[in-house]
């Protein structure tokens, strides 16, 4: 038996990537819970749900000899006790845990009938329906997309490079964390394939085929797709832990937490000092490394290092062959430059990819892992990729 168990929950970007570097130390042993039995793609959901790509890795092909994946979900800690009580009725026992829940679309109550008709993008389940729906939807059918942020540009963008007739309302802006010329960038893209784009429009409620605006005006809306923010799971509060006004867990700059330091978090669910980085695919992978080496440095006794990462900007897609590649200041402040078109697309393509590859990286020896779904281990070697 391993001198050290640590439980990592949320197998996205951050999670997988923590569970397989703390396979550096031989007396760790590793768990990776996460509700799904596949690793999820964020990043190209708009894909998935546009029907151009695909999204679902197998967890063999990702997780290093050793990890093991339970297939459930957390829904208390108890910092006392050093377990983890999942839905299935369980409990996993720790000596240190990495929080790595990451990030949830949020539809807002507020809206009347946004909860109803407005299709989600942003999770894997929303975006199998939306995909679904879609496929049932005359080509000339027309849809609105809500949210003027990368999310909802690259849905947009999506629909409207297969010839759908769409509406992108941003509420404020456009792209508003781009500067000036990428946004003009990406409002040419858009307008250039037919996207009629609303600046400075609220939605007041969504109807089964209609979008009414603040102002009382309506819009016919076969679909409705609602891309306009993110929130995080409620686990850390439900669990007694302090968190900050969205519900990210407190951490220090070491990504400790601020009320039990046998408790790390990474990717979007962490706030350390009470200053989120950008929720993102970007940030999350180091996010994760840095948590690993945390805990490892704290399993060494040693004292872990403080968070030193610099962003360089941010790229959203514009349908299969463009893209705008927005150059940023390392506090992510945008800066008045960015790359556009073909070559765009080849730094995002290769920016999806490698958020995968480092995971693999990671783990020393891809396609091997061990197995557990509420039964015996089962052991998988060299699995394949599979698309739903």
């Amino acid at each position: 038996m391993s001198d050290n168990k640590v439980v990592v929950i949320g197998g996205g970007y951050a999670g997988a990537l923590a569970a397989n570097r703390l396979r550096m130390r031989a007396d760790v042993d590793v768990t990776l819970v996460n509700p799904r039995p596949e690793f999820v793609e964020r990043v190209r959901l708009h894909q998935f749900a546009a029907g151009t790509g695909q999204v679902i890795v197998n967890y063999g092909t990702l997780l290093g000899e050793g990890v093991r994946l339970v297939v459930d979900s957390a829904v208390r800690i108890d910092i006392v006790a050093r377990t983890v009580l999942l839905a299935s009725g369980r409990t996993l026992d720790y000596d240190y845990l990495i929080y790595a829940v990451g990030s949830t679309a949020t539809i807002p109550p507020s809206v009347p009938g946004a909860a109803e008709f407005a299709y989600g993008v942003a999770e894997f389940e929303s975006a199998r329906r939306l995909r679904a729906r879609l496929e049932e939807l005359p080509p000339d059918a027309p849809v609105t997309v809500v949210g003027g942020g990368l999310t909802g540009i690259e849905t947009a963008a999506e629909l409207a490079e297969q010839g759908r007739a769409v509406t992108l309302v941003c509420g404020r802006s456009l792209a508003p964390s781009f500067s000036p010329s990428g946004r003009r960038a990406v409002a040419r893209w858009l307008s250039r394939h037919g996207v009629a784009v609303l600046e400075d429009v609220m939605v007041g409620e969504v109807r089964p085929d209609a979008l009414v605006f603040a102002g009382g005006a309506a819009q016919t809306s076969a679909l409705t797709v609602w891309a306009g923010g993110f929130g995080v799971p409620g686990l850390a509060a439900a669990s007694g832990l302090q968190t900050d006004g969205l519900g990210r867990l407190l951490t220090d700059e070491t990504l400790t937490s601020v009320d039990d330091d046998r408790i790390v978090a990474a990717g979007d669910a962490a706030a350390p000092s009470g200053r989120p980085l950008r929720m993102s695919c970007y940030a999350a992978g180091p996010l994760g490394a840095q948590a690993a080496d945390t805990v490892l440095s704290r399993i060494a006794g040693t004292e872990p290092a403080v968070i030193n990462l610099a962003f360089s900007g941010a790229c959203v897609s514009l349908g299969r062959r463009m893209a705008v590649r927005q150059i940023a200041r390392k506090d992510d402040t945008a800066m008045n430059a960015y790359v556009g078109g073909r070559m765009g697309a080849v730094i995002k393509e290769f920016t999806c990819k490698f958020a995968v590859t480092r995971i693999r990286r990671e783990a020393g020896r891809p396609g091997s892992a061990m197995w557990l779904k509420g039964g015996p281990r089962l052991e998988q070697s060299a699995p394949s990729i599979r698309g739903s």
